[in-house]
């Protein structure tokens, strides 16, 4: 059965608001990623959004947009209503691809796509890359991510791990070296999972940790579920949660 790639897309952001719509290169921030993932070609795409300008003005430019209620508190949430109003099958797979992240590269999509395949066991799928500086791993924009020898999370943190107990005894500092060998990674915020899976989500509580965090992954690791992983196959671009972000990818597609 083949994937449906479903954008979560909200107007109102704590950081940074209308982001969504934010001009990149003459079109909005949700439109770079909706492009980005018709490249991938997995499968139909559509935008699920609460907001009505939003709705308007991608249907004005092409896409396939389902509005959702305003009151879901993760993208998680709103695209477990959005498999439903979409009629989907408990057994299709969706791929979720952040509406912020409009650098994101199409073979990307198709690699979380056939990865959720190749795992059956697993109720989710996502992906990771390294991190290379101290800056990054002290950023708690740069989610971190720790598995084990299978693939599979352990734990998610805004918080550098795994802690280096001796190298980082005295402090961790932005000119602090990263040691060879130790697996820093950085979680993207890529997800593929069933449909059906997508409403279970919907139906557990937020965890605490979860709040604590605010990481809607957390609450698949507190339920019991298994996440799989495996390294982007291309390096990615960090998506856009401040101005610093945007200029940066206006920068880039610009160019």
């Amino acid at each position: 059965m083949k994937p449906v790639v479903l954008i979560p897309a909200r107007l109102q952001s704590s950081r940074l608001p209308n982001k969504p719509l934010a001009d990149i290169a003459g079109k909005p921030m949700v439109w770079h990623v909706w492009q980005r993932a018709l490249e991938a070609n997995v499968g139909r795409v559509v935008i699920a959004t609460d907001s009505e300008l939003i709705h308007q003005t991608m249907l004005q430019l092409g896409a396939e947009v389902v509005m959702t209620r305003a009151d879901h508190t993760s993208g998680t949430e709103r695209l477990a209503e959005a498999s439903r109003l979409l009629d989907l099958s408990d057994d299709t797979p969706v791929v979720n691809v952040q509406g912020d992240e409009p650098l994101i590269a199409p073979a990307v999509i198709q690699q979380i796509a056939a990865l959720l395949a190749q795992h059956p066991q697993a109720s989710m799928a996502s992906l990771w890359e390294p991190i290379h500086t101290a800056t990054q791993l002290m950023n708690p924009n740069f989610v971190k991510v720790v598995t084990d020898q299978q693939g599979y999370a352990l734990t998610f943190s805004r918080s550098p791990i795994p802690w280096h107990r001796d190298l980082f005894a005295s402090e961790l500092h932005a000119d602090t070296e990263l040691p060879k060998g130790v697996p820093f990674c950085r979680h993207l915020g890529i997800y593929a999972y069933s449909a059906g899976f997508l409403r279970q989500y919907a139906q557990w509580p937020a965890s605490e940790m979860e709040r604590i965090e605010a990481l809607e992954q957390l609450r698949v690791l507190w339920n019991g579920h298994k996440i799989v992983l495996a390294e982007a196959c291309q390096p990615t671009h960090a998506g856009v949660d401040t101005l610093e972000d945007l200029a940066r990818v206006r920068a880039v597609l610009n160019a």
